[in-house]
């Protein structure tokens, strides 16, 4: 079973991501766990059976009311209740309703981050989800290079020094993007496959004989790009003689990564050989296959019709 991670953000990152107003910083980061979102109105009115301390908590409109109907002494203690559950990762208050005073100082005692937001509840659990289901999504690093061909993505693999960074360079020249260069961090959302480079190295390139560089600053935002689905997997190895390697386009390779299988391609590499053409070309025959149409079936029906 593939096990979910736990993701610390800094306060701003998660402000920012979610468009959140920081009310109070609280222990100066939110730990992400679960992809699930809690409203606690069962909570606050005492049932703590099924709560799960782990989940962000969002208070609605519904759940400001049902507080303000209590004096200030329940209310402070249905709060502080809540609040000992465990440690929550933060508080969300939606449509910028007023948070109160009793909130704001129970939550200065637990040190739990408090976020305000000016949208509806139903919207802002709806952004969250989405959120939570990327930050938290099952990952897996690759050694490898991850462009944009025609619209695909194409992940380009094979051993140490065949060649990926060097054919990878050339596919820029000719107008396609960048997304990461020698490690990829894949992640599975929705039995799908999206890639971006960790931050450390993004848009960063490293050629043999020339050292690293920055593609973004050389040829400018346009040839690269911060995450794309991984379409297929080109695998790049050097030529074995005698080897037979795939004609027609028949064989139907895949490759399996996070439990989500994509089609593979496996290239052979030699001298005189542009693989960037290559390249070009398995891209749109990707596209032409995804739309129906496949060029070995309709030679094959050819060839049986004469």
């Amino acid at each position: 079973m593939i096990q979910h991670v736990t993701e610390s953000m800094k306060l701003d990152k998660f402000a920012a991501d979610l468009h959140l107003e920081i009310v109070y910083a609280g222990r100066g980061s939110v730990t992400l766990s679960s992809m699930s979102v809690e409203r606690p109105g069962l909570a606050l009115a005492g049932f703590f059976d099924y709560f799960d301390p782990n989940r962000v908590v969002v208070l609605g409109f519904a759940e400001h009311e049902y507080l303000r109907s209590f004096t200030e002494e329940i209310r402070r203690k249905k709060i502080a209740d809540l609040l000992a559950q465990g440690e929550i990762p933060c508080i969300i208050v939606s449509r910028d309703l007023p948070v109160l005073q009793e909130l704001a100082e129970e939550a200065r005692i637990a040190k739990c981050p408090i976020f305000r937001s000016p949208k509806p509840t139903t919207d802002l659990m709806s952004d969250l989800y989405i959120h939570l289901n990327r930050v938290l999504a099952p990952s897996t690093t690759s050694h490898g290079v991850l462009m944009e061909v025609f619209g695909v993505g194409v992940l380009l693999t094979g051993k140490s020094g065949v060649g990926k960074s060097e054919t990878a360079m050339e596919l820029i020249k000719r107008g396609h993007r960048l997304i990461a260069d020698d490690s990829v961090l894949i992640r599975e959302i929705t039995n799908e496959l999206y890639g971006t480079a960790p931050d450390m190295i993004r848009y960063f390139m490293e050629l043999r004989g020339i050292g690293i560089i920055n593609v973004k600053s050389m040829y400018g935002s346009g040839s690269v790009l911060d995450e794309k689905k991984i379409d297929m997997e080109i695998q790049m190895e050097r030529w074995q003689e005698g080897k037979e390697y795939d004609r027609v386009g028949d064989e139907g390779l895949t490759e399996e990564i996070l439990g989500v299988k994509i089609p593979k391609i496996v290239i052979p590499v030699s001298p005189g050989r542009n693989l960037a053409i290559i390249i070009e070309v398995a891209a749109r025959n990707f596209r032409l296959k995804s739309m129906g149409y496949d060029a070995a079936e309709e030679l094959i029906a050819r060839s049986i019709g004469r």
